[in-house]
C-alpha cells in the first residue's frame, strides 16, 4: 500500500534509539523528510547517518534537545520550516519494581516531565507548523501499561495512562483544523530501554510476547499518513489480545 507520505515532513521525538530510531527509518522509507530530535547526541547521529545512508532520502535535520526544556523545545522546532506530523517517542521508565513509598518525588516528576510535559512542549510549539499543512497527523507513543499494569511501576502506568488521555483530548481541542492526534499502545517491545528494564536475558527466550520497534514504526506509519484520515482521537493497543481476556477461570 502506498502511504501517500513521499514528500511530507515530519518531527520525530526520542529519535536517537528504540522506537523513535524505527519510526524515523520507517519513515524515511516512505520519502518522508525527517527531524530527528533527542537529547543523547550520539545516538541522534547514528539514527541520522542510517536515514541519510538510505538512497534518495534528503539529510534528516538533527535537533539535540531535552523534551523537558520549554526553550529547547521552542528553539527546535522552531528551526523546522514546515510539519505535516509530530511523533512523540521519548520516554522513560523511571523506577522499576518500587512501591510508591520507595518513589521520590524528583522520580515521579521525571517520568511525567518526559512522558507526559514533553509531548504537551513539543505540540504546543508545534501546532502552528501543523495547522499550516493543512491536514496533518500527531502521534503518540503510549504504552498497555495505559490500560493494565505490572507491580512497580505506578510512575510509568499513570504517566501512559495520561499520555492517552492527553491525545484524545486534543483530538477534541482540534477538531475542524485537519490536525488527527492518535496514540499507538504497544505491550513489550524489544528495545535498549525494555532490556535495561528487564534485563538482556529475559529476551533469550522470553515467556511473554515480545515486538519489534519495526512493528511499532509501522502503526505509526499508517496512523501519520493519508490513508488514516478518518481515525482520530483513538489509541491503537498492540498488546498480543492479552488486554481482552478475562479472568474468568474457564
Amino acid at each position: 500500500m502506498d502511504l501517500q507520505l513521499r514528500g511530507t515532513t515530519a518531527l520525530v521525538t526520542g529519535a536517537g534509539s528504540g522506537i523513535g530510531r524505527a519510526v524515523a527509518l520507517a519513515l524515511a522509507a516512505e520519502g518522508v523528510r525527517l527531524a530527528l530530535l533527542d537529547r543523547d547526541e550520539a545516538g541522534l547521529r547514528e539514527t541520522a547517518e542510517l536515514v541519510n545512508g538510505e538512497e534518495e532520502r534528503q539529510d534528516a535535520l538533527m535537533l539535540v534537545a531535552d523534551v523537558t526544556d520549554e526553550a529547547q523545545v521552542a528553539a527546535a522546532v522552531g528551526a523546522v520550516d514546515r510539519l505535516d506530523a509530530v511523533v512523540c517517542c521519548a520516554g522513560i521508565s523511571g523506577p522499576v519494581g518500587s512501591g510508591i513509598e520507595d518513589v521520590t518525588l524528583a522520580q515521579w516528576n521525571a517520568v511525567l516531565a518526559v512522558n507526559v510535559t514533553g509531548p504537551f512542549l513539543v505540540l504546543k510549539h508545534a501546532l502552528p507548523a501543523l495547522r499550516a499543512a493543512g491536514a496533518a497527523s500527531v502521534v503518540l507513543i503510549s504504552s498497555d501499561s495505559a490500560v493494565v499494569a505490572s507491580p512497580g511501576m505506578v510512575p510509568y502506568c499513570t504517566s501512559k495512562a495520561a499520555l492517552v488521555q492527553f491525545a484524545r483530548a486534543l483530538s477534541v481541542d482540534l477538531a475542524g483544523t485537519g490536525i488527527r492526534v492518535n496514540t499507538v499502545a504497544p505491550s513489550v517491545v524489544d528495545t535498549p530501554m525494555s532490556r535495561g528494564d528487564l534485563g538482556d536475558s529475559a529476551f533469550d527466550a522470553p515467556g511473554f510476547p515480545v515486538q519489534s520497534g519495526d512493528e511499532v514504526a509501522a502503526h505509526v506509519a499508517y496512523l501519520a499518513s493519508p490513508r488514516s484520515r478518518a481515525v482520530n482521537g483513538t489509541t491503537v493497543l498492540s498488546d498480543f489480545g492479552y488486554s481482552a481476556r478475562s479472568g474468568f477461570p474457564a
